[in-house]
């Protein structure tokens, strides 16, 4: 019992000391490494975030909703008269009748029945059939095509169609939600989702006139051709026009004809009937890392004059070979696409404001757009354009019209296009307007001889039967 004093205390002052060390090493070590509540607040993104974010949670029941009425199916059908097999020749089935050439898809862009599809949707058809999303079957007139954007315009005879209004597609942003309507292997009213991968996307590097889609991953498959690419908001940002794939279906590579290209064709179709085609007047080709070490460029973006064309707005203007042209009315110009995408959105005598490098300093200049005259000839599947001065000295000619384009897979495009037409069937021309003169009179179960100087300067005949 004489112990028990002591081991009280000894107890006691134990305690202290495990208590002590425990405040000295655990709790202010504890509290001194972690930041105080206020500065917490500052660092964490709450999860309820407002900004400009789609996110995955994009709700596109609303767009889906306001768009698969406002798209239709369209068919190509051939009309046949007499038999139309063997069999019906010998079993004395002379009554003719109708097949299905191909379908797609088209968008109603007016309440009163006009509705846009792809060209290649309904070429050479002999009748187009329309169906709605409720199953009413409409006979479709074709209004008017242009080939080189391959897009077309239909009326059917109907009235209060529910229609899909036109977006903006300069306003489209890399990674936006947008949904593909149409009518894939024969599936009405499809919907899918993707965003935009890409815009100003030329496809055919050999064509005289770049191409300008917007570039999608959502599933586009044969039979969407013609249908609508739509934003988040049910607004039409573009016609679904081709793939990219190997095996003919989607593998995430789509593309479509700009709304507002689209919007531009069809007003001009129902004002003109033809498309107004305004051009800046310049030939060029997309600044790229040789130019800029060939000729030291300041800057590895833009469109770099080769030649502007006399007696156009740009000549007018002041731009010069060696410009470099980065803006087009606010709108940044990177490459070649970029510039035709843009004016192919214009008409001609409009006034667009030219932001352009020279010689390293930033210029400006208003730039009025003049009238691109072409002309089809449609036997051989050839466009030819006006010759420059510039083009025919070059090839030591003194007349001549320009193959602009080629329109048939048959023909060489590479070597074709850019080569000098001096004469038809013996008779020279000087402008689109002397080859109209000429095909305008001519017999076209006669030979046609046109007579051409190639790139090298060699002149050459060629007889198409």
């Amino acid at each position: 019992m004489k112990n028990l004093p002591k081991l009280l205390f000894v107890s006691i002052l134990g305690g202290a000391l495990t208590l002590g060390s425990y405040k000295m090493f655990f709790e202010e070590e504890t509290s001194a490494g972690l930041p105080p509540v206020s500065n917490t607040e500052t660092k964490v993104i709450p999860a309820n975030y407002s900004g400009n974010i789609y996110g995955t949670n994009a709700d596109f029941t609303e767009a889906a909703e306001n768009t698969v009425n406002g798209v239709v199916h369209v068919k190509n059908v051939a009309v046949f008269k007499g038999p139309r097999t063997m069999r019906d020749l010998i079993q004395g089935n002379h009554s003719g009748g109708k097949a299905l050439q191909g379908a797609g898809s088209g968008v109603i862009i007016s309440p009163d029945g006009y509705i846009v599809t792809n060209n290649h949707v309904i070429r050479e058809a002999n009748e187009v059939e329309v169906t709605l999303n409720n199953n009413k079957t409409y006979t479709a007139e074709i209004i008017g095509t242009d080939e080189s954007s391959d897009i077309a315009l239909l009326k059917i005879d109907a009235e209060d169609l529910d229609y899909i209004p036109f977006g903006d597609s300069n306003n489209v942003k890399l990674g936006e939600w947008v949904l593909a309507v149409g009518n894939p292997f024969n599936l009405k009213s499809t919907v899918t989702a993707g965003i935009i991968s890409a815009t100003a996307r030329d496809l055919n590097a050999y064509d005289a006139t770049p191409q300008s889609f917007i570039q999608t991953d959502a599933a586009i498959n044969p039979g969407n051709s013609g249908g609508a690419l739509v934003n988040i908001n049910g607004e039409l940002v573009g016609i679904n026009t081709a793939i990219t794939s190997q095996t003919g279906s989607y593998v995430g590579y789509a593309f479509a004809v700009p709304s507002n290209n689209t919007r531009k064709i069809v007003e001009d179709i129902m004002e003109y009937g033809d498309v107004q085609k305004g051009i800046l007047g310049i030939r060029g080709a997309s600044v790229n890392a040789r130019a800029v070490e060939e000729l030291g460029l300041k800057t590895s973006q833009g469109v770099l004059v080769a030649e502007v064309t006399e007696g156009s707005g740009a000549q007018k203007a002041g731009l010069k070979k060696g410009d470099i042209i980065r803006k087009l009315d606010n709108i940044n110009i990177n490459k070649f696409s970029d510039l035709t995408g843009y004016i192919n959105s214009k008409r001609p005598n409009d006034e667009i404001e030219v932001i352009f490098l020279r010689e390293g300093r930033e210029r400006e200049a208003k730039v009025t757009l003049t009238k691109f005259e072409t002309y089809t000839i449609e036997p051989i599947k050839i466009e030819v354009s006006n010759a420059s001065q510039e083009e025919l000295q070059a090839l030591n000619v003194e007349n001549g019209v320009r193959i602009h384009r080629t329109l048939s897979p048959r023909l060489p495009a590479k070597e074709l296009v850019g080569t000098i037409i001096t004469a038809i069937d013996n008779k020279d021309v000087s402008s689109v307007n002397d080859v109209e003169r000429i095909f305008r009179n001519k017999d076209l179960s006669e030979d046609i001889v046109i007579t051409i100087v190639d790139r090298n300067g060699q002149k050459q005949r060629m007889v198409w039967r």
